[in-house]
This record gives C-alpha cells, structure tokens and sequence, in this order.
C-alpha cells in the first residue's frame, strides 16, 4: 500500500490504517478475540502498518489484544495508543486525568499491555481543562526524552491547544474526527496543522459505518453501542442524511466502486498528509476499506462532490451532550 508521513514528523503509516476500538468496545458486543487477531494480522498481510488503540478501548483489553496480534511483526508497524482519562479497577471512567504523573503510569501501563518496549505515537485522548497542556506536553516529552515514547500527539483538540503543546514539543498528529458529514476540521484545525506540518489522523471516516450505505433509517443499535445515544443516528437524523449517502453511490457507481472507497478516497485527496483509520470486524470490510487508496478521484469528480454537499445540512449532533462537553475549543 501506498505510504503517507505525518506532517514534518518523518513518521511514515499506510495511507490507511486500522482503528481498534470497536473490535472490543464502543460498537456492541466485544468481537471474538481470536478472530479479531487474525483480522489485525490480515491487515498487515494487506499492507497496512498503522493501528490505533487506547487504554479506555475494553477499558485495557484492546492494547492487550493488538499487541498480542503484532507481536510477531512489531518492527513492521506503528502502534498508536491514548492516555487521558481516569479509570478505576472496575474499568469505571471516572473522569478526564491528565496530570504529569498519571501520563507517566499510563505509559507503563500500555507498555506492558502492549509487549512494547517503545510507545510509536502517545496522544493525549481529551483535553483535560484541569491540567495545563504545556505540563501534559511536558510530561511526554520526559517520555520521549527516556525512550518510552516516539511521538507526541493531541485527539479533538482545538487550535489554540495544538499550538500551545507543539511549542513545548511537536505534536507529530491530530486525531479527531473527520468525514465529508463531519467538516467542522477544514475551518480552523487543518490550516493549523499545515502550518505547524502536523498529520491529521481522521477517526470515523465512515461515519461510523453510515457513509457505507448499510445503515438505514429502520438500522437497530444494541443499548451499548454508543450510535444508539448520538443524535445523528436517530432515525429521523437517518432519513434525513440519506441523501449524502445517495451522493456517495451516484459516484460510486459510475466509478465502478463502493461508497465506502468514494468517502475515503475523497478524504486521502485533501491532503498528502491526512491518514484515516477506518475500524472494522470483518474482512470483506477491512479489503473495501483498503481498496480505497487505488481509487483515483479526479479534480472534476473532487470539484463534483464538493458542490453537490455544499447544499446538503447534515442533520443531528454528532455526541450526545455528555461527550459533547469534552471537546476542547
């Protein structure tokens, strides 16, 4: 697969990674964890070398399983994994945590999970108001100094915090959210990151899962899968959205494609350095998913998409108010 580096970092992924999360949380039931190992084995065998993870994905049992599925390639691939929140013995959240001292157990603690002995990229996973970036940037770049950690990075953080951190150390990427129904990035966060030479690490690139087409307005969430609480997936938000899914198919299908390589392949063309990392439990997925760094969207067909969702209003929030909340400005 093509290979892509994150901003000024020297960095160097697959165009498209591979989110984690909810091959153990976040999306229903937990998936089997043999299958899921063979799953993450199978992206490397396809050319992907970017994984992303975090302590709060299970909680812990994520890292465990993709270090576990990596160890017998971890000098092939880079492994992303997030500190940031508190979490008691029980995998309670009980809050954001990103004091100096905390980042530094949660190093050690994704280490060992992990079977690593280097941290590839260590992203802060919510801004925490409590803690001054500057210390949580700070904090890492103990890390780095010590050999735990390679890079630096911030996940929905706004400009105003991504430049505060990067003074202290480069931030090597910013993940966040990012989609052709989700576009709030290109205002101020993606011209930050291009002048600071920052990647972009776009998570549900998809969507989570409605720019495929196989959600509908009749689609059923179990109670802990965390679309059943976010606006955007009510089902009137659904009926209303249809349309830009129907944008992605009318291209897709004169492309001789899917929908979901048309919404991937549109993110890979607006920047050089903008890596997503579609998540998936099956293989026929991680393959479409894949299959969208050979798509080649021309700037006629680039030109066509984008007027065309100029007039469409995405409808619902894309949080519930709860989670909304810890979205750094």
């Amino acid at each position: 697969m093509e290979k892509r580096t994150l901003g000024r970092s020297g960095l160097e992924v697959s165009a498209i990674g591979l989110g984690c999360m909810g091959m153990s949380s976040g999306l229903g039931p937990a998936g089997d964890r043999g299958e899921m190992i063979s799953l993450i084995r199978a992206a490397v065998d396809r050319g992907v070398t970017f994984f992303d993870t975090a302590e709060v994905y299970g909680p812990f049992v994520n890292e465990e399983l993709v270090g576990e599925a990596l160890a017998p390639v971890r000098a092939q691939v880079v492994i992303a994994t997030k500190f940031g929140f508190d979490i008691d013995t029980d995998g309670r959240q009980r809050g954001l945590s990103s004091s100096p001292e905390h980042i530094k157990e949660v190093a050690n603690a994704s280490l060992r999970r992990l079977g690593v002995d280097t941290l590839d990229l260590f992203y802060q996973h919510r801004v925490d108001p409590a803690v001054p970036i500057e210390d949580v940037a700070g904090a890492v770049k103990e890390l780095i100094d010590a050999g735990k950690v390679r890079h630096f990075g911030l996940s929905e953080a706004g400009a105003r915090t991504i430049r505060r951190a990067h003074a202290v150390q480069p931030v090597t990427a910013l993940q966040s959210e990012y989609s052709l129904w989700w576009r709030e990035p290109e205002t101020d966060l993606i011209p930050t990151l291009e002048e600071l030479g920052i990647g972009f690490v776009p998570f549900s690139p998809l969507g989570k899962g409605f720019l495929t087409g196989s959600i509908t307005q009749d689609t059923s969430f179990e109670g802990n899968d965390i679309r059943a609480s976010i606006p955007r997936f009510s089902a009137e938000a659904r009926t209303a959205n249809q349309v830009l899914v129907d944008l992605l198919g009318d291209m897709a299908d004169r492309k001789g494609t899917t929908r979901a390589r048309i919404a991937l392949a549109w993110l890979l063309a607006q920047k050089p350095w903008i890596v997503p990392i579609p998540g998936t439990r099956r293989l026929a997925r991680l393959e479409e998913n894949i299959g969208a760094a050979a798509v080649e969207l021309t700037a006629e067909d680039l030109g066509e998409i984008e007027t065309a969702a100029a007039q469409i209003e995405v409808q619902g929030a894309r949080y519930p108010e709860q989670l909304q909340r810890l979205i750094d400005r």
